[in-house]
């Protein structure tokens, strides 16, 4: 299920900023080489993550979800000169083909990969982070939220992307463990009265969290 009209998308596209030449090449060579190229956040999400940073100027992010590299290059792209990514995967066939593709970019040397379960990894982390970004495996959102929350900057940003999940958190029938997971992220999510939450109808739904007050 397409969340967006895919005339309206790729006029969107047609309608921000180019992207740099080299994430051509970062998603050529991930379609080569991946079954799952479709995790690839993509131009549109990639230059909308980049006016995040570009308007929120962390010094520290966190990356949870590495896949190959789509999301860090197109974040770090906006880094101050001081800021460096740290972005976590589970899987080193994905963590050594993102450092390839960051290879090819002038800003890959802003980040740092860590590769193991990103609880674990965030608990050996000070933070604090300014911005969040979380796209891994759906099960656990609720816990990397509780992770990163008390890790957060004071103005600190999380963004959460897949929360509309292909439209099945709208499908009753639907009731699979990712999905039931998603659902119930959201649900958490907007019923948390320490929370500012807006919900984004951008690529596969994306959700902005920030700390009220």
């Amino acid at each position: 299920m397409n969340i967006t009209d895919p005339d309206i998308e790729a006029y969107a596209v047609a309608h921000t900023t180019a992207e740099p030449p080299w994430f051509a090449e970062v998603a050529s060579r991930t379609r080569a080489a991946s079954p799952w190229a479709g995790m690839m956040v993509g131009t549109l999400e990639g230059r909308f993550l980049r006016m995040l940073v570009a308007l929120v100027r962390p010094r520290l992010v966190l990356e949870i979800g590495t896949f190959t590299g789509y999301s860090s290059l197109s974040m770090a792209e906006a880094l101050p000169p001081d800021g460096r990514i740290i972005t976590c995967d589970v899987s080193e066939e994905h963590a050594a083909l993102a450092r390839e593709h960051f290879a090819l970019s002038p800003y890959g040397g802003r980040i740092d990969v860590r590769v193991g379960p990103a609880l674990d990894t965030i608990a050996g982390l000070d933070g604090p982070f300014g911005l969040v970004f979380i796209d891994a495996d759906k099960s656990n959102y609720g816990a990397y939220l509780d992770a990163v929350l008390p890790k957060l900057s004071d103005d600190g940003l999380v963004v959460v992307d897949n929360v509309l999940w292909r439209g099945q958190v709208l499908d009753a029938s639907v009731d699979d463990d990712d999905t039931a997971s998603i659902r119930a992220f959201n649900d958490r999510v907007v019923r948390d009265e320490s929370l500012d939450a807006v919900m984004l109808p951008v690529r596969d739904g994306v959700t902005l969290i920030r700390r009220r007050g």
